[in-house]
């Protein structure tokens, strides 16, 4: 109930004024059965604004530090989540994704629209990164089509650490179903899932045209933080005399 009051009455209404967004290719989303949405991640508005534009609910699955967070901001997020009907996902190790692979089946096996960012984190800098390839298997084992989402303007809208949006132009674009049945039973390939994860990747390209980077989000950030750590230690600033 609180998914379709934060849709209808409260977010959803407020979202759309903010920021406008112009939606392209929405009758490429089935209105009934199960469906994966797999979209580009370039903002924290990204959950908010997607759901407010389709006419069907969607779930996501989000991180789950979103569920865990400290003191009183901790838990009302974590409440706001849940209330929104958005399923928690642990991205650490292997088992911890078998784990979402698993959550995400059970909402497409009630014939639902389900969400999820192939990247796994939100683009620091604006580019489109590698996929993971979790998207394939559940498409695979579910036997649902993937509908690609580009999201445009997010990132400029609200960049990483800017709490209050910037007013700035947004577009949502859908593009047509892509059909893996032909991959039936080959949910265990690994070179079958990279590929249809790429296809996708490539399909949310086209629709973003964003620069693409061949290598996963989380490791190149993770290279970058490193380095900038390496040059604060190298390079010190001297205290104002």
């Amino acid at each position: 109930m609180f998914y379709y009051v934060l849709k209808y009455v409260l977010l959803g209404p407020l979202l759309k004024l903010a920021f406008r967004p112009r939606i392209e290719g929405l009758e490429h989303v089935p209105e009934s059965g199960a469906a994966i949405v797999a979209g580009n991640h370039l903002s924290f508005s990204d959950h908010f604004l997607m759901p407010a534009v389709l006419k069907r609910r969607i779930t996501f699955l989000a991180k789950a530090e979103y569920f865990t967070g400290p003191g009183l901001k901790g838990r009302l997020t974590a409440t706001f989540f849940r209330s929104a009907g958005q399923i928690p996902v642990d991205r650490s190790g292997k088992e911890a994704g078998q784990a979402a692979i698993r959550e995400g089946l059970g909402v497409l096996s009630k014939d639902e629209l389900l969400g999820i960012y192939p990247e796994g984190t939100r683009s620091h800098d604006g580019r489109l990164y590698k996929g993971k390839v979790g998207v394939a298997v559940m498409a695979l084992k579910a036997g649902v089509p993937v509908i690609p989402c580009a999201m445009i303007g997010t990132f400029e809208a609200q960049p990483p650490g800017k709490i209050v949006p910037n007013l700035h132009p947004v577009v949502i674009r859908f593009g047509k179903p892509l059909d893996f049945s032909r991959y039936a039973g080959m949910e265990n390939e690994k070179a079958i899932l990279r590929a249809i994860t790429d296809e996708i990747m490539y399909a949310i390209l086209t629709l973003s045209e964003q620069e693409y980077v061949d290598q996963y989000a989380a490791v190149v950030k993770a290279e970058e933080t490193a380095a900038k750590a390496e040059k604060q230690r190298r390079f010190p600033k001297m205290p104002l005399s």
